[in-house]
């Protein structure tokens, strides 16, 4: 069973157009499939237009959430609720062309954990989205070490049991390929088209650039370290204990023979003294990350979402 899952948030002008080729694109595959599409609590009338295209199509799904939580609070829910061993996503402003979703299945079929999509000919702003996303892409590749020449497009095809292992939360829906190489999936890439916005806004902007950045630091910090956190903390740790440690204990032995400290090496003495705080300081810190790592994966996770409704009309189904 194949699942597609659409987060929106205000696409009111694409809604039908959208359901329109998506549905003849899956009919004309002969699968079973569902379409789920999470409503990231639009304020236009975009649940209102999936609320009655529910009510004539037993494929579709709609999840409305309490407040806007964001894309990846978005994508999250609809993967919880999808219920095909096949999921594909998509962005819901017909940028991303359903046509495509063959091409990403074929790669799912050859055996690949993942498809992902690449927007090989991109219609965006040259300098506020273009170039910024080039750099981001290149950073985020050599962070992760997953050479992906488009991170940033939802446009992709998981197998169910991969997302099983991830826990998304902040923004780090671009990061799917790289978090689920943790766990040894295999990743292809798929060239897609890309079209321009056939209404509204985007909602992404040259100011995201900066959270991107942060979100590199992050993933290349979970990829590395996460299973094992001393190992970060305790080197910048150690280097600090080594300088400060030197820097103390040769003023001490200059000190012993017979020199004044404070007048000669003040600025010297409180540099070693810092240094072999920020040392300890570091170690603790890795101790602490040490038993964090462990609460997680021993404790039970949290969604990071909050479901209003869902509505769906599923004919009933047999008992196995």
């Amino acid at each position: 069973m194949l699942s597609v899952v659409i987060p929106i948030h205000n696409e009111e002008p694409s809604i039908l157009p959208l359901y329109d080729r998506l549905t003849s694109v899956l009919e004309s595959m002969q699968k079973p499939y569902e379409i789920i599409v999470v409503d990231d609590a639009s304020t236009d009338r975009s649940f209102d237009l999936l609320a009655n295209l529910v009510e004539t199509d037993t494929h579709l799904k709609v999840v409305r959430l309490r407040r806007n939580f964001g894309q990846t609070a978005a994508l999250s829910a609809g993967f919880d609720e999808a219920q095909g061993n096949v999921i594909v996503s998509l962005d819901g402003d017909l940028q991303h062309a359903p046509e495509d979703i063959p091409a990403l299945l074929a790669k799912i079929e050859e055996g690949y954990d993942i498809a992902s999509g690449w927007r090989k000919d991109r219609v965006d702003n040259a300098v506020t989205r273009r170039l910024p996303s080039r750099i981001a892409n290149w950073l985020m590749a050599k962070a992760s070490g997953i050479e992906l020449r488009d991170f940033g497009t939802t446009f992709k095809a998981y197998r169910a049991e991969v997302l099983k292992e991830i826990n998304l939360y902040g923004e780090l829906h671009r990061f799917i390929p790289a978090l689920a190489s943790f766990y040894g999936a295999r990743i292809a890439e798929v060239p897609i088209r890309n079209t321009p916005r056939v209404a509204g806004d985007s909602h992404y902007g040259l100011g995201r650039t900066f959270n991107v950045m942060f979100d590199i630091l992050t993933i290349k910090f979970l990829l590395k370290y996460f299973t094992r956190p001393m190992h970060f903390f305790g080197r910048i740790g150690l280097v600090g204990l080594i300088l400060g440690g030197g820097i103390l204990g040769s003023l001490a032995v200059y000190k012993l023979a017979g020199h004044t400290l404070v007048s000669e090496h003040g600025p010297l003495m409180v540099a070693g003294g810092l240094l072999l705080l920020a040392g300890l300081m570091m170690f603790s810190t890795g101790l602490l990350g040490e038993v964090l790592m462990r609460t997680y994966f021993e404790s039970q996770g949290r969604r990071i979402y909050a479901v209003r409704e869902i509505r769906c009309r599923r004919e009933p189904v047999a008992p196995a």
